[in-house]
C-alpha cells in the first residue's frame, strides 16, 4: 500500500501563484533561497546532466537588469514596462537557465522537459514555503543580445523563465482550471 501524503496533495490541488505585481519584499535569505534551489533540482534528470542553472537577481543586480531591459526595450521597441515592471515591482528574480548538454544518450527534448520540471519545483517550493511566486517569461527572456549581455548566457544557453519571490499578503486571484473529464482521457480496461 503506498504511503500517503494527503497534505502534499492538497497543497498540489490549491496551489496559486502570485502575480509578480502583488509581489513586495523583503526578499528570502540566502539559506531559505537555496533550500528552495535544492528542490527545484530535484526533478528528473535522465542521464543526470543537469541541464540547467539558476541566476538569483536581488538588490542591485535586480535593479540594473531592469534598467537594462528598459534600455534595450528603447533600442528595439520593445514595450519597457511590459518588460521591467516585474523586475521592478518583486524583491527577487530567479533566472531559470535551460543549459542543455551534448548527450548521445539524452536528447535535448528530454533535457528541455527538465528544466521545465525545475522551473515548476522552483514555484512550488517557494509556495511551499510559504512566498509568494510566479513564473513568467516575456520579451527580455528571448531577447539573444540582453540575455548574453546582461546575464551571460552561453550560445546554446536560453532562458526558461523568471520565477518571482517575494511576500503576498492577499490570497492570488483563482483562475479557471479545464475541469479534469475534459483533458483526459482513458485507454485500455
Amino acid at each position: 500500500m503506498p504511503m500517503r501524503r494527503p497534505e502534499v496533495t492538497e497543497f498540489l490541488l490549491t496551489r496559486r501563484s502570485c502575480p509578480a505585481k502583488l509581489l513586495h519584499g523583503p526578499a528570502p535569505e540566502r539559506e531559505a533561497v537555496m533550500r528552495m534551489l535544492t528542490a527545484a533540482m530535484r526533478v528528473p534528470d535522465h542521464g543526470k546532466l543537469a541541464p540547467w542553472r539558476f541566476l538569483v537577481l536581488e538588490g542591485t543586480a535586480l535593479a540594473g537588469f531592469a534598467a537594462r531591459v528598459r534600455a534595450r526595450a528603447a533600442e528595439t521597441g520593445q514595450d519597457a514596462d511590459k518588460g521591467a515592471l516585474a523586475f521592478e515591482q518583486a524583491p527577487m528574480a530567479v533566472a531559470v537557465v535551460a543549459s542543455p548538454q551534448p548527450s548521445e544518450k539524452i536528447p535535448v527534448i528530454e533535457q528541455t522537459l527538465s528544466v521545465g520540471a525545475a522551473a515548476l519545483s522552483l514555484v512550488n517550493a517557494a509556495l511551499a514555503e510559504g512566498w509568494g511566486a510566479s513564473w513568467l517569461t516575456g520579451w527580455p527572456a528571448y531577447d539573444r543580445g540582453l540575455v548574453e549581455a546582461a546575464l551571460g548566457l552561453g550560445p546554446e544557453e536560453w532562458i526558461a523563465g523568471f520565477v518571482y519571490i517575494g511576500h503576498c499578503d492577499a490570497p492570488p486571484p483563482e483562475r479557471p482550471r479545464p475541469e479534469p473529464e475534459s483533458r483526459v482521457r482513458w485507454l485500455g480496461a
